[in-house]
């Protein structure tokens, strides 16, 4: 059995990540997704809680009818420390053979621990990002909503994670 691992904070979980998983899925009978800077929640850069990105996350996953038995969502808290981090996922994670990554530094951190490496498509990176997804909801675009799935739209709406974020930026 061959099992693939797939790190990223998800702020939130987009259309781009989503294709991500599905072409890892391809390659890999089952799939780690970890949720990095689980400690996080509540900023500009990660204002969702691990909780709610996992949620997003399973919830996304079911609506494309993906098997979750062949999913684990792992939340991993950072440590600041590159030299040990891949130790440090690998705490909290089951085993795994390969990682899917495009960070550059996340390849060369596994890369010197001796990973595998499969670096995803890009899917429309200027188009799927996180940050920009972010900036659309602070200014209030519905533009935001056609670059996450569906059932991310609708969890942060349920959560109100679009007000969350307009607060924290100081927009009332």
């Amino acid at each position: 059995m061959l099992r693939g691992l797939y790190p990223g904070r998800f702020q939130p979980f987009h259309l781009g990540h989503l294709s991500v998983i599905k072409w890892a899925l391809q390659k890999v009978d089952e799939l780690i997704i970890v949720i990095g800077s689980a400690q996080e929640s509540h900023t500009l850069a990660n204002p969702f809680t691990a909780g709610e990105r996992i949620e997003m996350i399973r919830e996304s996953l079911l609506e494309e009818n993906i098997d979750l038995s062949s999913i684990y969502l792992i939340p991993v808290p950072d440590i600041l420390m590159n030299n040990v981090w891949v130790s440090h996922v690998r705490s909290f994670s089951p085993n795994f053979d390969i990682v899917f990554a495009r960070n550059p530094l996340v390849i060369r951190l596994f890369k010197e621990a001796g990973f595998e490496i499969l670096i995803p498509p890009p899917y429309d990176r200027e188009k799927y990002n996180s940050t920009l997804i972010r900036r659309l909801i602070i200014e209030n675009s519905d533009e935001w909503k056609k670059l996450v799935p569906q059932k991310v739209a609708e969890y942060i709406l349920k959560i109100r994670g679009d007000e969350r974020l307009k607060a924290i930026a100081g927009i009332y």
